[in-house]
C-alpha cells in the first residue's frame, strides 16, 4: 500500500480490510511516499499496534509507481498484490485471488465500484485521453495479484495507466488472465483522485 497525504480515515479503512481477511498468512507493507507530519503521525501510531502484520517504510515523495516498486523489493511472500490507501478488500479477497492464480502467474480482476453517479464508472482511455472507457475494461493497480517473480521482473513505470502498462508487458512473459471477482472495493467517489482530476481536465479541454 502506497500512501501520500491520504486522509487517515481512508487509510484505516484500507488497513482494517486487510487485517480482517479470512486468509491471514500475509504481510502488509505500507510505503509512506513523503506524507506530511499530520498524516504520518496518525498512520504510525496505528501501525504500531500491528507490528506482527505490518511493515512501515517511509521515503521522500517519489510517486505511486516508485513506492510500489520499493514495496516489492522489501516483500518476502510468494505472492504480491496491491491496495490503494483509499480502497478496501472484501473479507475473502485474498483467498479468492489465491484460487484464481493457481494455474497462472498473474491475474487482474473487476471491482465493486463505489460511485456518486454513473459517470464515475468511466475513466480516460490510456490510448486516447479524450475518450472514456468503462472501468471493467481497464487494469487497476489494486486488482493485480500474482507471483513474486512477475513483480520482480517487471517494474511499474511512472505516469498515467502504469498499471495497464505493467499488465500488458506481463502478457509477453507470463501467463495472465482477467477474472470477474469484484472482491476489491474501488472508491471512485474520492474527488481528488488522479483519475478524477485527469477526467475533469480532459473534459474541460475537449
Amino acid at each position: 500500500m502506497a500512501v501520500y497525504n491520504t486522509d487517515f480515515s481512508y487509510i484505516k479503512r484500507a488497513i482494517d480490510s486487510v487485517l480482517n481477511q479470512d486468509f491471514q498468512n500475509f504481510e502488509l507493507i505500507i510505503i509512506d511516499d513523503g506524507s506530511n507530519a499530520t498524516n504520518r503521525e496518525a498512520l504510525m501510531q496505528y501501525v504500531e499496534k500491528y507490528e506482527d502484520k505490518i511493515v512501515y517504510i517511509r521515503h521522500r515523495n517519489r510517486g505511486q509507481s516508485e513506492s510500489i516498486n520499493r514495496g516489492v523489493l522489501n516483500s518476502v511472500g510468494e505472492f504480491i498484490t496491491i491496495i490503494d490507501g483509499d480502497d478496501e478488500y472484501k473479507s475473502h479477497h485474498l483467498s479468492a485471488c489465491l484460487l484464481e492464480v493457481e494455474k497462472v502467474d498473474l491475474i487482474c480482476s473487476t471491482t465493486e465500484t463505489i460511485v456518486d453517479n454513473n459517470d464515475d464508472y468511466y475513466v480516460p482511455d490510456k490510448n486516447d485521453l479524450t475518450k472514456l472507457i468503462h472501468l471493467d475494461e481497464t487494469i487497476l493497480f489494486g486488482t493485480l495479484f500474482g507471483r513474486k517473480k512477475v513483480f520482480s521482473s517487471i517494474h511499474f513505470k511512472t505516469g498515467f495507466a502504469a498499471d495497464a502498462d505493467f499488465y500488458e508487458r506481463a502478457t509477453t512473459q507470463f501467463s495472465v488472465k482477467k477474472v470477474d471477482l469484484r472482491t476489491y472495493i474501488y472508491h471512485r467517489n474520492i474527488p481528488n483522485s488522479i483519475c478524477s482530476t485527469m477526467k475533469k481536465e480532459n473534459l474541460l479541454n475537449s
